[in-house]
């Protein structure tokens, strides 16, 4: 009997231990935990500097932050390979599709960032401008004279949507990496590099300003008028390769992700994505005047 009293005491205690340490591994919170975020490269500068400033301020807490192309990334979301991604394209059809039958939820994107697709040439270059026409011809051209920094990549995707074409029917060249592309462009002054500004948009830091200095960023004919990748033209979108960067994730719950995500969104995030040298989403300049 006491044997029996004894297993019986054994197996309760091994149950519970069991609850508490699966509940230990899989729960986690807005302020402890451990998720994967995925990132185009191209964002990768903003990206960081918002899961290291969270974890800073959440010090229980792990974000481990992958670089991958944009469209890999969405597959991963998909597989639940990582619980949140960056984006800047708007997802096709059948992609809305894939989400909501793998993950069961509304696509609802969280907007935290302005960036643009950016157009550089050598210093030595004679091209000052490049038009949107232009760029639709040199894309079904041979001689493919614009560097895109690979297939699946989010300067691709979001210049082919741009244009209304598929990436398939575009004709380019690649060099993987955006800083591996301005190294190229410079040996070869008749390239066009595509770059993020997020790229080169880093007002504090050495080498984004050294990458921006070493080459000559095109402005954009539209509409008969040349407009610059900046702050300005990308808070109105006059700049027509302006992109809204998002967040989607694939968790249901208010957990880590969620909480990085409403943090980047909010005043603090924000902030960080301002000194990234972009534009923020959700929080605007404002002037006031005394009289």
């Amino acid at each position: 009997m006491k044997n029996r009293l004894l297993a019986l005491l054994v197996c309760i205690f091994t149950f519970f231990l069991s609850c508490k340490k699966t509940e230990k591994v899989l729960v986690d919170d807005p302020q402890q935990g451990e998720i994967t975020v995925a990132a185009d490269e191209s964002f990768q500068s903003v990206t960081e500097a918002l899961t290291q400033r969270y974890m800073a301020l959440n010090p229980k807490t792990k974000i481990n932050l992958v670089i991958k192309k944009e469209d890999l990334a969405f597959l991963d979301l998909l597989e639940n390979k990582v619980r949140v991604i960056v984006m800047s394209r708007d997802l096709s059809e059948e992609e809305k599709k894939a989400y909501k039958d793998k993950i069961d939820m509304d696509i609802v994107p969280a907007k935290f960032a302005v960036d643009a697709v950016v157009f550089v040439v050598s210093k030595s270059a004679a091209r000052e401008s490049v038009s949107i026409e232009e760029i639709s011809d040199l894309l079904v051209s041979d001689n493919k004279n614009i560097i895109f920094d690979g297939t699946n990549s989010s300067n691709l995707n979001f210049v082919a949507q741009k244009l209304d074409k598929k990436p398939s029917e575009l004709k380019f060249s690649i060099i993987n990496g955006n800083k591996n592309i301005v190294d190229e462009i410079n040996k070869h002054p008749e390239k066009i590099g595509v770059i993020s500004l997020n790229t080169i948009s880093r007002p504090y830091d050495t080498e984004s300003q050294e990458l921006r200095n070493s080459v000559k960023i095109l402005p954009v004919i539209s509409n008969k008028k040349a407009v610059m990748p900046e702050i300005a033209t990308i808070r109105d979108m006059s700049y027509p390769f302006s992109r809204t960067l998002y967040f989607l994730t694939n968790e249901a719950y208010y957990g880590l992700g969620n909480g990085m995500i409403r943090f980047s969104c909010q005043q603090l995030g924000q902030i960080v994505v301002q000194k990234e040298g972009l534009q923020p989403y959700n929080i605007f300049r404002r002037e006031v005047q005394m009289r």
